[in-house]
């Protein structure tokens, strides 16, 4: 530590002051990592300060040799930043994927959020991390939601470092006197993120210039307001709709259903499904709904993940009874 104090590292502080109340206690997800060190660096000083009471969750996923080193030297460097408490928490992983990493990790966090009694965990992820997952929401192609990137605040998960670029995580760092680990995961090209990092950000970076990173973390800010919104209308047309609801059925007036605007209704349709328990439905199956709601000449079924489906169902032919609805079920199988 020492020098004149990095803007960084100040803005950093105010981003987790403005993220958190006082008094809060909370949980730094550290790796050991530039991202996360330098997070940990920044909670540290409202710890000392009184503000927030601060720990840290070391997660150690075990996919490499010498990971358990990497584990404890990132819990020492938290100690010694005044951390406490501070876990270190061995996990099994599904699989190499992403995606079993990730629900490794955040079964951990939950683990660690319990243990201690914290409230909230604080999670590294930067500017550079948003645009990239932009990127990848965009390669998806499942609408308005996915291009608007990870957000700020999900449930106990914080990310107060998202106005901030992987750079200044270093800088802060080096400030800190802090020797953060590379993950040598980061440049293997199996991964389509690294993919996105080291091939595509950069050629983006060239043609459209250095600003790339900045413009598509504004995206998904603007694309996380209006996905929110839209989905809060959706919430109301859902129950203003819905005809009737019971364990594992949910049923939809139609003719209301076809009244409604595409965005509203794609929405409407995804809900009712997740209302359900089921995942919510791709694209593919947005649109067979889509379908079944208009014009498809069979009225179902249309299967949907999670032992769902959806049938169309005709309205009484006297004009007098119940009229035409869109009837979802899901049929929870029994254990074993």
């Amino acid at each position: 530590m020492g020098g004149n104090l990095p803007r960084a590292l100040a803005t950093a502080r105010t981003a987790i002051r403005a993220a958190t109340e006082p008094g809060d206690f909370v949980l730094v997800a550290c790796s050991g990592g530039a991202d996360s060190l330098a997070l940990a660096a920044a909670a540290a000083f409202l710890n000392r300060k009184g503000e927030l009471r601060v720990g840290a969750v070391v997660v150690d996923h075990r996919m490499q040799d010498g990971s358990d080193a990497v584990a404890a030297r990132a819990a020492e460097q938290c100690r010694e930043l005044g951390l406490e408490p501070v876990l270190v928490l061995p996990v099994d992983v599904a699989g190499d994927s992403e995606q079993a990493a990730r629900a490794a990790r955040y079964a951990a966090y939950e683990q660690a959020l319990e243990t201690t009694g914290a409230t909230r965990i604080l999670l590294g992820h930067t500017l550079d991390d948003q645009a990239e997952q932009v990127l990848l929401g965009l390669g998806r192609g499942s609408g308005t939601l996915s291009l608007a990137g990870m957000p700020a605040v999900r449930g106990p998960y914080l990310r107060p470092l998202l106005g901030l670029g992987r750079a200044a995580m270093e800088e802060i760092c080096a400030h800190e006197s802090l020797a953060f680990w590379t993950d040598p995961t980061n440049s293997d090209p199996k991964y389509l993120r690294n993919q996105v990092r080291h091939r595509l950000m950069p050629v983006l970076g060239e043609v459209l210039g250095a600003s790339i990173t900045e413009s598509l973390s504004r995206t998904a800010t603007l694309a996380r307001q209006d996905a929110e919104y839209l989905d809060f209308l959706a919430g109301r047309e859902l129950e203003a709709v819905r005809t009737a609801s019971g364990p594992g059925t949910v049923a939809l007036d139609l003719p209301a259903l076809r009244e409604l605007p595409d965005a509203l209704r794609s929405r409407v349709l995804r809900l009712a499904v997740q209302g359900l328990g089921a995942p919510a439905p791709d694209f593919e199956r947005v649109a067979a709904l889509q379908a079944l709601v208009f014009k498809s000449k069979s009225p179902g079924p249309v299967q949907l993940d999670g032992h769902a489906q959806a049938v169309r169902v005709a309205a009484n032919r006297t004009g007098t009874g119940p009229r035409a609805t869109l009837k979802f079920t899901r049929a929870v199988p029994a254990p074993g």
